[in-house]
């Protein structure tokens, strides 16, 4: 049986970020709208290795709050690695007649208490932070006060950690600090991370090479001492490269070998070389229907190059409908990952497609290979 900084992750629930994400913000929407104080939810501890997304499910978080509830919502990300108790505490001076010390409030607590805001405190890095530290965390996570600093009541705290078996910098979590805690442990996946991925513009080379090699979206090894390693947080670096810089992967191969390492870059370069086979994403949108791949690693290619087409032109219904119609030149199953990842463009999609006769049809005949993605 595992155990982590003082708790046994055996018993903690696993979730994918999506599910993660879903499942509290779901839990602080609810909360919000009956106006009950956000405290109603404890605070937060996420678990997971490094690169997993534990940073990212916190911003999805607000951003689905902010749409839930129409209020704006305010992170504050604070590394509790990079503090000390006295930084939150506040610095001590002298009140106006010299005769008692106060404590200034630190930035971190200056937050807008007003009813149309949400707060969110992130303490990332907190199985980092020396002992000293997690203790003054005592407060905030249970009490939301810090000396004689307190959050505002509509502050939502969420704590987050690498695991000692990750080998990172960390520290045995203190027993007390952590049963003031809702643990959860954050494990990746690859099926929620594509529907993220197609969502966010993420590079479609990238997404394309990790649904053909799933295994690669997370190379994490703990007993290994390569600094570079594929991740999910480092394939949105690669992505960011691609997209900011040049998706010519030979002239970046340097740059994304120093991020997911020289191994996993060799094969992602060798792979992106069936790009140059593809027929024009263009014209199958032109409805032109070229000749289609047959080659499985093509296809993946081929059907993540239609979804960031279709998702840069997705009020394009006409375009859209061509693209369904070429997908029945697909295998099957390869036509069902390509209509799967239109429905990931955006929330709600799927209701415009279903206003395409072409999609419909497809559904009649293939549906069932949607596995229930289309309700």
């Amino acid at each position: 049986m595992r155990e982590e900084k003082g708790v046994k992750l055996s018993s903690v629930p696993a979730m994918a970020v999506e599910k993660l994400v879903d499942v509290l913000s779901r839990s602080y929407s609810t909360v919000i709208s009956k106006g009950l104080p956000v405290r109603t939810v404890p605070s937060v501890m996420l678990w997971g290795p490094p690169g997993i997304g534990k940073s990212q499910a916190v911003r999805e978080i607000a951003a689905e709050i902010r749409e839930s509830t129409g209020k704006e919502v305010r992170v504050t990300d604070v590394r509790l690695l990079l503090f000390n108790p006295i930084d939150l505490r506040g610095i001590p001076t002298s009140n106006a007649d010299k005769t008692l010390a106060v404590w200034l409030k630190p930035q971190i607590f200056q937050m807008d208490p007003s009813e149309d805001i949400v707060n969110i405190l992130f303490l990332d890095e907190i199985s980092a932070a020396p002992q000293s530290v997690q203790a003054a965390a005592y407060q905030i996570t249970l009490d939301r006060v810090v000396g004689e600093h307190r959050l505002p009541e509509n502050c939502i705290v969420i704590a987050a950690g690498n695991r000692t078996t990750d080998k990172s910098v960390a520290y045995k979590m203190p027993k007390a600090l952590a049963n003031r805690l809702l643990h959860v442990e954050v494990e990746g996946g690859f099926k929620q991370w594509k529907q993220w991925a197609v969502r966010s513009g993420i590079n479609p080379k990238v997404i394309g090479f990790l649904s053909f090699r799933q295994e690669y979206l997370m190379g994490f090894d703990s007993s290994s001492d390569d600094l570079a390693f594929p991740t999910p947080r480092a394939w949105e670096m690669v992505s960011n490269l691609l997209n900011g810089i040049s998706d010519d992967i030979d002239k970046m191969y340097p740059m994304i070998a120093g991020v997911v390492g020289t191994g996993v870059a060799v094969e992602f370069r060798t792979w992106n070389h069936i790009y140059k086979t593809l027929p024009s994403i263009e014209d199958i949108f032109d409805g032109k229907e070229p000749k289609a791949p047959t080659n499985t690693d093509a296809m993946y290619a081929l059907t993540s190059s239609m979804t960031a087409y279709a998702r840069e032109h997705k009020t394009e219904m006409d375009r859209i409908a061509n693209s369904i119609r070429y997908a029945r030149k697909l295998p099957p199953d390869f036509s069902a990952v390509l209509l799967k990842d239109y429905l990931y463009i955006e929330k709600d999609y799927k209701k415009l497609l279903l206003g395409i006769p072409e999609f419909s049809k497809w559904l009649a005949e293939k549906g069932s290979l949607m596995n229930g993605s289309v309700k």
